[in-house]
């Protein structure tokens, strides 16, 4: 399949009149498919007709991808997207974490799919994609990939198109809906074209910053990415009866069920991530005396462990260490934790015979605790707990809606908004965009205090 052809017709220049302004489009035709160039001078139209006839005249062949004449092509039509990409994906590894690699991945994944020059005939489908995003854009693991998956790469490397393909607005077109789209071709979720798209939008600019192309390709403005929204849905949140038999159900599991519960309640009371709470030592929790009349405790928070898979780590390790979302690398968060909290933790810390330098939740054989057990035994807990209605609903679905929980009770209780947002490690505006729809239970409070402010003094009529 060639790139180029001489089958080269050129059309008459069209004008269109319109309200505010006259268009002037170049109109050719190759190999049957007809392409426009509009401008908003004669001159400017003209020189460039001229440009393309004097370009037929010397024979010179048009590119199908961009619709010009070679000698106008950038340097993208001397790159291979492939190449690109890897290239791509070996400079973000270096500057990015876990799981930010892999979405880079997979976004760079579907988009080199879509830019294939011939159908996948030869191999799988899951197979190719698979062999692209573990092994292809996995800077650690591209050296180590198996015989059959270098086959494959191999392949599509041969079989990808030049990065002179995103000069093609239609080409662009195709890519975009690729990666906005499942392997089933519907619609992917709003938020993961969104995250796709911006990190196509980094690789453009990269491929600009490197002169590989003229300009970015990608579409701008309103409309140009689909809309998301960060705002909790209520319907996730739960209320105290409910959360305590969820934590009750928790807590009597016979294996590992006081540990979860622990965790599970400083989520509830505390609000943090749960990779800040996995990530905790004892030492990180001030616990009063047992006599004290103040039995608040306090947390501290100044590391993350989320877990991103051995894949995507340096070191191999499906944890990967990292300061507290949106702060300085060394910066703590110091976070109240309710009496109820103290009591809880301080059985915990005893129950378990644990040391200032434990970890504070431990798995069985004391390493840090898995994601995969606190998901298992909260999707347990649901099921065991909830109604069939409530358990197929978004109420307490992910373990995270316990944070959502506790910052909208923080909220509905009147704490002001700098200081649970000081708390919960989020800035003022982001918290309000969360959690602003979920805050209740105050409207008859702000009612009597408008009404305090009086109404508008009764004025003399005048005749």
């Amino acid at each position: 399949m060639t790139d180029t052809t001489y089958n080269v017709k050129i059309w008459k220049t069209s004008v269109y009149k319109g309200k505010r302004k006259t268009t002037h489009t170049v109109r050719w035709e190759l190999d049957g498919k007809e392409w426009r160039a509009p401008f908003d001078t004669k001159a400017l139209a003209d020189a460039f007709r001229s440009e393309l006839v004097i370009a037929t005249r010397r024979g010179e062949a048009f590119s199908l991808a961009t619709g010009r004449p070679l000698s106008h092509q950038s340097g993208a039509s001397a790159v291979n997207w492939y190449d690109f990409a890897v290239q791509f994906a070996d400079a973000q590894w270096h500057r990015t974490g876990g799981n930010s690699r892999k979405n880079t991945a997979k976004a760079l994944m579907a988009a080199t799919v879509a830019l294939l020059r011939t159908p996948l005939a030869s191999f799988r489908p899951v197979d190719v994609r698979t062999a692209l995003r573990e092994f292809a854009f996995n800077t650690r693991r591209r050296e180590d990939a198996p015989p059959e998956v270098a086959t494959i790469l191999k392949w599509v490397e041969r079989n990808t198109q030049t990065m002179a393909a995103w000069e093609d607005p239609a080409k662009v077109d195709d890519v975009l809906r690729a990666v906005g789209s499942k392997l089933d071709g519907t619609r992917a979720a709003a938020s993961s074209v969104k995250r796709n798209r911006r990190i196509l939008n980094v690789a453009m600019e990269y491929a600009v910053k490197h002169r590989i192309l003229g300009a970015n390709p990608l579409p701008k403005g309103r409309g140009a990415a689909p809309k998301t929204s960060s705002a909790v849905d209520k319907r996730s949140l739960l209320n105290p009866e409910q959360a305590a038999r969820l934590l009750g159900w928790v807590r009597s599991r016979p294996r590992g069920g006081k540990r979860l519960h622990a965790f599970f309640a400083t989520m509830y009371y505390a609000g943090p991530r749960p990779e800040e709470v996995v990530a905790m030592h004892v030492a990180d929790v001030r616990l009063p005396d047992e006599d004290a009349e103040d039995q608040w405790c306090e947390l501290l928070f100044h590391t993350a462990q989320p877990e991103v898979g051995k894949n995507w780590t340096d070191d191999g390790q499906i944890h990967e260490e990292r300061g507290l979302k949106g702060r300085a690398s060394d910066d703590t968060r110091a976070v109240p934790g309710h009496p109820s909290l103290t009591r809880i933790l301080r059985a915990h810390v005893k129950a378990e015979n644990l040391k200032p330098r434990d970890l504070l939740f431990q798995g069985e054989k004391g390493d840090i605790l898995a994601g995969s057990v606190i998901r298992r035994a909260w999707r347990s807990a649901r099921e065991r707990v909830l109604t069939r209605e409530e358990f197929e609903s978004p109420l307490g679905k992910r373990v995270y809606d316990l944070r959502h929980t506790c910052l909208t009770n923080w909220l509905n209780d009147g704490v002001p908004p700098a200081q649970v947002a000081e708390w919960a490690g989020n800035s003022v505006p982001v918290l309000l965009a969360i959690y602003a729809r979920c805050i209740s239970g105050q409207l008859q409070d702000l009612k009597q205090r408008i009404l305090a402010r009086g109404d508008l003094p009764e004025l003399p009529e005048t005749g």
